[in-house]
């Protein structure tokens, strides 16, 4: 998952590329540059996915384009692979440029070292990015992640057991953690 976009954001307009799947926990909305996936936003209705377009144009330097379509489908391949529950770890090439300093070490490291069907404590992880101390700023990073179910930030729980926030909101996170074994599957 790792790519070569540990330098600074890039200033000049980008080339990149939008769709929305339709997946079990609604519609995700992707964005892909050239360098790889970029963003994905949880709950794409046409308003939310029109808001979303506007922000990476500005972020991007250039409205969307049909140039970046290769990484698009990767992803959406992935990501229905992962929801059927035939996928466990995803391939892809990110674009980290929309995530910089504490946030993207965390979300590096969450991404390496925190694999499918397991969870990691908020504490645990400013301890393994060595900032002891940092659990609510790696709860700050879970909530600005630009890639989340590609960055498994469901994954993250509180240290005694109560399952945390989530950006996607927390029947989202039940569901992703339901569906990677991790919580009982909704009786409902």
């Amino acid at each position: 998952m790792d790519s070569a976009t540990d330098s600074a954001p890039r200033r000049e307009a980008r080339a990149w590329s939008w769709a929305v799947l339709d997946t079990p926990i609604g519609p995700l909305l992707l964005a892909a540059t050239e360098l790889g996936l970029a963003q994905v936003v949880f709950h794409a209705d046409d308003r939310r996915a029109a808001a979303s377009v506007a922000h990476l144009t500005r972020r991007l330097g250039a409205a969307p384009g049909e140039e970046c379509r290769a990484p698009l489908e990767e992803a959406i391949r992935q990501l229905e692979a992962y929801f059927a529950g035939t996928l466990r770890e995803f391939a892809l090439p990110l674009d980290w440029s929309l995530i910089t300093g504490f946030n993207r070490r965390v979300l590096r490291e969450l991404a390496a070292h925190v694999p499918y069907g397991t969870v990691v404590g908020y504490q645990d992880l400013a301890d393994r990015v060595h900032e002891p101390g940092a659990a609510r700023a790696v709860g700050v990073a879970m909530g600005s992640n630009p890639l989340p179910v590609v960055v498994p930030c469901h994954r993250v729980v509180e240290s005694g057991g109560g399952i945390g926030g989530f950006g996607g909101g927390l029947e989202t996170k039940r569901r992703l953690l339901a569906l990677e074994g991790v919580l009982p599957q909704p009786l409902f």
